[in-house]
């Protein structure tokens, strides 16, 4: 596309979920004409899609408005509803390449490119996996990250779950109401997760705790994975524990790969912000959501800083003359 002839959009956000759902709602509102790449499969997450984390979680109960809860993918199909009928151009694809050297910044998608005056970064966060021999191999062959996602196919088999917080203790919660029998492997002695979340576990007659081990490799044959290979830390006893199902649930990481070389981050590659704000450390470009919050990662709080971005973004549109 010529210089003449390329659209340049006052706001682009990368990514879904409430942060970027929320962002799409207040920008469009200031009648910022937002444009939303929110993602899908991805070589970094292939069980990424629209929506973000919440479209592979079951029941939402601590979202305000919702006193019977609602589920994941309910709840964002508000979310985007909501952002659309307020006129927000939502793309089904990710975006591959950014340029922020100049103005306006580029943007490469999967199959269109965009230039806009201000991005706002909602790429979130994925699971994190246990890195082991074995474990690559039988991904989406009994292995998995997602009970919501893949817990059907394990009905009324023995499964398990390695983790102790309360990803974990949700994961586990979910597939006990369909498995036969969920097994936690836990590498520590006592649960990371809210009181709440343990309680409603360890009362479970269909959970069970594995405490002080970890998972040493990921064993199967050609049809799928059968078994793992466990180490108890305290005892130094290694041995085998055959289940039909693995689900990994230690944790999440940042979506942040797009971005590196370009924006600064911590050390645990979350964006950084300015403080009280969602400015990066280059003007115009602002990160909202899970992508630059290893602390609270809620719903709520991502949306609230999808609210921040999209003020931030307008009110730096003003101030540079822009809008």
């Amino acid at each position: 596309m010529s210089e003449t002839h390329k659209q340049v959009h006052k706001v682009v956000i990368i990514g879904s979920g409430p942060a970027g759902y929320t962002a799409a709602i207040y920008a469009a509102r200031a009648n910022l004409k937002p444009v939303m790449f929110a993602g899908g499969p991805s070589e970094e997450d292939p069980q990424r899609v629209p929506g973000g984390q919440l479209m592979i979680t079951t029941e939402v109960e601590n979202y305000p408005g919702f006193p019977q809860s609602v589920t994941g993918p309910v709840l964002m199909e508000h979310f985007q509803k909501q952002a659309e009928r307020f006129g927000t151009h939502i793309f089904l694809e990710n975006v591959v390449k950014v340029d922020f050297s100049s103005r306006p910044f580029h943007l490469q998608g999967e199959t269109r490119e965009a230039w806009a005056e201000t991005v706002i970064v909602a790429t979130g966060a994925s699971a994190k996996w246990l890195n082991v021999k074995g474990e690559d191999k039988y991904k989406n062959r009994g292995v998995s990250a997602c009970a919501t996602c893949d817990g059907y196919f394990f009905k009324n088999q023995d499964v398990l779950v390695v983790g102790g917080g309360d990803t974990a203790m949700e994961e586990a919660t979910y597939l006990s109401k369909i498995c036969s029998h969920v097994t936690v492997i836990h590498r520590r002695d006592t649960l990371r997760a809210s009181k709440i979340m343990q309680e409603r576990a360890l009362k479970n007659p269909k959970i069970s705790i594995i405490w002080d081990t970890v998972v040493e490799e990921v064993l199967g044959d050609e049809k799928g994975f059968n078994a793992v290979r466990l180490h108890n830390l305290k005892t130094g006893d290694r041995y085998e524990k055959k289940a039909s199902g693995l689900f990994v649930a230690i944790g999440h990481q940042p979506n942040t790969s797009l971005f590196r070389g370009t924006l600064e981050m911590h050390d645990n590659g979350y964006i950084k912000t300015v403080p009280g704000s969602t400015r990066t450390s280059i003007p115009g470009v602002f990160a909202c959501g899970d992508v630059q919050d290893h602390y609270y990662r809620q719903a709520v709080t991502a949306a609230g800083s999808g609210c921040m971005a999209a003020i931030d973004a307008e009110r730096w549109m003003t101030e540079n003359g822009i809008v």
